[in-house]
């Protein structure tokens, strides 16, 4: 009798033990398939509150001396060139500031989203030189690249974070349409066949993009109000940044200082 009580009793202590240990414990929580919640949407931009931001870019020192470029080699390249023609690493102009300083937005538009503009941006090789020698570009819009000179050359920009591509133009050939999917400040390019032709392209997200003139100036439009990091590019020099507030149709002025 004692022997068949205790194999009823062992698995009935079995069955409470287990109970006590599983009942101090949370149940799993239920994995949810509900989609996440997305992203709010990005502030529209009013252009009734839209600012601007200007400035120049000054150069502090004395200007580095003139590089003359020589295309001997090429009669093609020196006969369309009647004057002489100098490196563009470093233009000071008679202002004591810098030409082909390439500034943008850097930060502060948070999740905005701008399109392309459907109006491509020009490169033109025109006395075996690129024109302009800066230019910038939004992710996206086309490259129109033109052959103006009556000799042949070929494009090759090196970029980084973007699909390289090397072609050929022949005179007289066709425009070239390209573009650059990502944002890139900045692609470097060459031309194969004139190792002396160079030019920088900088990639943005936003249109608030400038090269500097002839007076070491720019100006950024169209700006909705908020806090912003402009950033100055310089081929030789690198890059500086500046913080600035615009607010509703406020203009700012924003002044960077390279020193030779």
């Amino acid at each position: 009798m004692m022997r068949y009580k205790l194999n009823w009793l062992v698995p009935l202590l079995l069955t409470v033990s287990l109970a006590g240990c599983s009942g101090g414990n949370k149940p799993a929580e239920e994995t949810s398939n509900a989609p996440a919640t997305p992203a709010a949407p990005a502030a529209a931009i009013d252009p009734a509150t839209v600012g601007e931001v200007t400035g120049q870019v000054s150069f502090d020192g004395q200007a580095p001396a003139k590089v003359r470029i020589h295309m001997d080699a090429v009669p093609a390249c020196t006969e369309a060139n009647k004057e002489a023609v100098f490196s563009e690493e470093v233009v000071v102009n008679d202002n004591k500031t810098l030409r082909n300083v390439f500034v943008y937005v850097k930060e502060g538009l948070g999740n905005r989203t701008f399109p392309p503009p459907s109006e491509p941006v020009l490169i033109d090789q025109k006395g075996c030189w690129y024109h302009p020698h800066v230019l910038g570009v939004m992710a996206g819009q086309k490259l129109d690249i033109k052959n103006s000179d009556p000799t042949n050359h070929n494009i090759h920009p090196m970029p980084s974070q973007n699909r390289e591509f090397n072609q050929s133009q022949p005179p007289g050939a066709a425009d070239l349409m390209q573009d650059f999917a990502r944002p890139e400040v900045m692609i470097p390019v060459k031309c194969n066949v004139h190792p002396w032709m160079k030019a920088y392209i900088g990639v943005v997200a936003n249109p608030f993009f400038a090269v500097t003139d002839d007076k070491g100036s720019f100006t950024l439009k169209g700006l909705p109000p908020g806090d912003y990091t402009i950033e100055a590019w310089q081929e030789k020099y690198g890059t500086q940044d500046q913080k600035v507030t615009v607010g509703p149709k406020e203009s700012k002025t924003v002044t960077f200082n390279f020193k030779g």
